[in-house]
């Protein structure tokens, strides 16, 4: 009660553990999507050494296979509205919109950064820290309302509030839609995926040599 409380999470008549859960999955996609599609062009070094394809697969698929991997976590969450008796509203049918958002936002960051790995191999060592620092600038256990008024388009920047917020509005029935975290955070992805993919289009051709 006084997480809930300090966090200033409104609950209402909404079990806790699907307000909290509701949030718990996008970043789960998030965090282990960008970790792995990061590091995927280093972990395989000797397929991309000695066969030619188009690198850009290595890191897609393996946001893809979390992606598939973020459809099991979800039958945990039906689990828990199971037990509680919960019913959500019909904004679920939109949550694929918000899934196809995480996944295009982890893809054209962990496109970035896995081609800013292979360059410098250090730069490994800044994903955790980066995630480690996200979760506590993404209402993950908290929700973004608490944020300042004056502070709040600064914090819409974090393509991942809007992100959250839209999970929140779609699996929530007392939430209201987060219209412009979401028109920022469709905004910002689009903006990271084009230069992820551009970034790495341009340095693809070294990986090999590099490698």
């Amino acid at each position: 009660m006084c997480i809930r409380d300090s966090a200033k999470l409104d609950s209402g008549d909404i079990p806790y553990p699907i307000l909290v859960f509701a949030a718990v999955l996008p970043w789960q996609l998030f965090s282990t999507a960008l970790a792995d599609s990061s590091n995927s062009l280093i972990a395989n070094t000797n397929l991309i050494s000695k066969v030619y394809f188009p690198r850009v697969i290595i890191p897609t698929s393996t946001v893809i296979v979390c992606t598939i991997d973020f459809f099991f976590s979800f039958l945990i969450l039906g689990c828990l509205m199971i037990f509680y008796g919960y019913l959500p509203s019909l904004n679920i049918l939109l949550l694929p919109l918000f899934i196809l958002l995480t996944f295009f936002f982890s893809t054209g960051l962990g496109l970035l950064l896995a081609a800013l790995n292979v360059k410098y191999r250090d730069f490994r060592y800044i994903v955790p820290f980066l995630l480690q620092f996200g979760i506590f600038i993404s209402p993950v256990g908290f929700s973004s309302s608490i944020v300042p008024e004056r502070w709040q388009f600064l914090y819409s920047l974090n393509p991942l509030v809007g992100i959250i917020d839209g999970f929140r509005w779609c699996i929530l029935t007392n939430h209201s839609f987060p219209l412009h975290n979401v028109v920022a955070s469709v905004l910002i992805t689009l903006l990271v995926l084009i230069v992820g993919i551009t970034y790495f289009r341009k340095t693809e051709r070294g990986f090999a040599d590099i490698i």
